[in-house]
């Protein structure tokens, strides 16, 4: 009896030993380093107007720590790709639309597409904006509002009345004209994704729906600084006033004939300012426009089918579905002869003159040519 339990007491001893020993071995594996629980990040994508992101598309994604994980964003058309936003500093390139990003945190980023604006007209020049992201230029030099051979990388131009502004693939801003009033100080500028030129002001919009803006500030034109939620951005000649996400409009600046009072206008998806007016596209095709009417330029109530309203000194021009154009307002020099024209994809009013982007790349002008300012009939904006 004793030798038999001495035997159970034995194996007893001898099983606890080994479980001690497996359980020091697991103990020694565990304790240097070998296991790592994985680690997972979110990666939060969206985009702007304009355009979305195909790969991996829209919404919220899960990846283990140090994925590369591949993006692609994809514009409408007459969108460009501008940048990526956001937490970006794993982003292999922020100004590429496929591109890469390295998951190492929850991140948050944002494709930001912009309008292509090819054309842009001022007091006395006309700027063009050619596929490769260069700039033509015919007008009125007198300030250096031509001075645009040299710029590169282009996305979107606007011209003020004495001054040019060009917003470049990087999202960064260059002007070059008159700077009385620092109207082309804008080379601290950074996350823009579309600029407007007023009169005597440049206006940027960036991409969390703030606006930045520098200049003549005589009528508060430049007060912008607590908008947001903004889309679009419209500057004349002394007021400026921006498009909200809600379809909206908010105003600021010169308010002489009521060209600020759009604070009940709805359903806006565009809005142009002219020299004392402003002018609202609905998402219906239809026009309203406030302000100096003493010209005609506000008779715009029987308008349908307009995909693009633009405002110029004392009159107003609308783009048709069908690529034809109307224009009402002051005809003095013969701004608003556009009747005629066909295959219109884009227009851009000056003060005294119009200009109209062709379906084929090639441009046409009518009004004031006493600088040159529509002598565009050999330009290829492709």
């Amino acid at each position: 009896m004793k030798t038999m339990i001495s035997l159970r007491k034995h194996r007893y001893v001898a099983r606890i030993s080994v479980f001690l020993v497996t359980l020091a071995f697991i103990g020694g594996v565990v304790g240097c380093g070998q296991y790592v629980a994985p680690v997972f990040y979110t990666l939060a994508i969206g985009s702007t107007a304009g355009g979305a992101v195909d790969t991996p598309g829209g919404g919220n994604f899960t990846y283990n720590n140090g994925t590369l994980v591949d993006l692609v964003a994809t514009p409408n058309n007459g969108y460009l790709f501008a940048a990526w936003t956001g937490d970006v500093g794993t982003i292999d390139n922020i100004n590429a639309a496929t591109t890469t990003i390295k998951m190492s945190k929850n991140c948050s980023i944002r494709a930001n597409f912009v309008k292509r604006y090819g054309l842009a007209a001022g007091e006395k020049h006309t700027i063009g904006l050619e596929t490769s992201g260069t700039l033509v230029a015919m007008g009125d030099i007198s300030y250096g509002q031509c001075d645009v051979s040299g710029w590169t990388r282009i996305l979107q131009v606007a011209a003020g009345k004495y001054h040019t502004v060009g917003l470049k693939s990087d999202v960064t801003v260059v002007a070059t004209g008159m700077n009385w009033d620092g109207q082309c100080d804008v080379g601290n500028w950074t996350n823009i994704i579309q600029v407007a030129a007023g009169g005597l002001e440049t206006v940027g919009l960036k991409p969390d729906g703030t606006v930045v803006a520098v200049g003549d500030n005589t009528s508060g034109q430049c007060d912008v600084g607590n908008w947001t939620h903004i889309i679009q951005v419209a500057a004349g000649n002394g007021h400026t006033v921006a498009l909200k996400l809600d379809n909206t409009l908010v105003a600021v600046g010169d308010n002489t004939f009521g060209q600020c009072d759009v604070g009940n206008w709805t359903g806006i998806i565009q809005v142009a300012a002219g020299g004392g007016h402003t002018v609202g596209l609905k998402v219906d095709g239809t026009v309203v426009a406030v302000g100096d009417n003493t010209s005609g330029q506000c008779d715009v109530g029987g308008w349908t089918n307009i995909t693009q309203v633009a405002a110029g000194g004392l009159y107003t021009v609308g783009l048709k579905s069908n690529g034809t154009v109307v224009a009402v307002g002051s005809n003095a020099l013969g701004q608003c002869d556009v009747s005629g024209w066909t295959n219109i994809v884009y227009v851009a009013t000056g003060s005294f003159h119009t200009v109209g982007l062709k379906s084929d790349g090639t441009v046409i002008a009518v009004g004031w040519n006493l600088y040159g300012q529509c002598e565009v009939g050999g330009w290829d904006l492709g």
